[in-house]
């Protein structure tokens, strides 16, 4: 039988949401650790499957608890849950993310933010040739669940060392390459999510196969890991 997502998750963080406090939290400690106990059981679940065919480092769960530091917002905790799941070794690129919320959950995957090597690569890359990626944008089953890759954080202009008229200057520009599917929360409480999630997290693997083979060589297709 397939692990859900229980209901009273979803409900817990919407008080959460109106109590966001922790006067309100110690008095429904009992209530989170309960839920957290059965995401724990689905993040598992969903961490099996993936091994079925890729191989999975780790399974990260993020806190509840968040960073205010640096915040204008003091409230303690997020009112959603999220982890990853990272592909192991050097030669496997990539991960996958799930976010759980009352009218906001989404599965993602890609390179968010990634380090200024791997970016200049990925720009070069596509400066040079962009049939590859533009024919995994194109696929059928691909582009139905995702669209293109989010273009939220995009340059206004061509990075420095790259003209503005390149032909695939809208690939150049971006400064993220990740893509996303969000799920209603209907989808989220139905028995075959967890199917569902590894579905949409399997019409990643095209990509990432790509991109790993992008960023494990040079621009002449020499591989660079020992």
């Amino acid at each position: 039988m397939n692990p859900t997502i229980p209901k009273p998750a979803f409900d817990f963080l919407l008080k959460l949401k109106k109590n966001n406090n922790r006067e309100w939290m110690q008095e429904h400690k009992k209530e989170y650790l309960a839920n957290e106990k059965a995401l724990k059981e689905f993040y598992a679940a969903v961490e099996k499957d993936l091994n079925v065919t890729d191989e999975i480092a780790k399974t990260k769960i993020f806190r509840i608890n968040r960073d205010i530091r640096f915040s204008n917002d003091k409230t303690p905790y997020n009112v959603h849950r999220s982890s990853s799941f990272s592909r192991a070794g050097a030669n496997r690129r990539g991960g996958y993310y799930l976010r759980l919320e009352s009218g906001n959950s989404y599965m993602a995957g890609g390179f968010f933010d990634p380090n200024p090597v791997d970016l200049l690569r990925i720009r070069k890359e596509f400066e040079m040739d962009s049939s590859e990626i533009r024919e995994i944008l194109a696929q059928k089953d691909f582009k139905k669940a995702f669209g293109n890759f989010n273009q939220e954080r995009s340059l206004k202009t061509a990075p420095k060392g790259f003209s503005k008229e390149a032909e695939n200057i809208d690939l150049i520009r971006l400064k993220s390459y990740f893509v996303n599917h969000h799920f209603t929360d209907k989808e989220v409480f139905a028995n075959d999510f967890k199917d569902n999630l590894i579905h949409h997290y399997k019409l990643l693997r095209p990509f990432y196969n790509y991109m790993s083979d992008v960023l494990t060589t040079d621009l002449n297709g020499v591989f660079l890991l020992e």
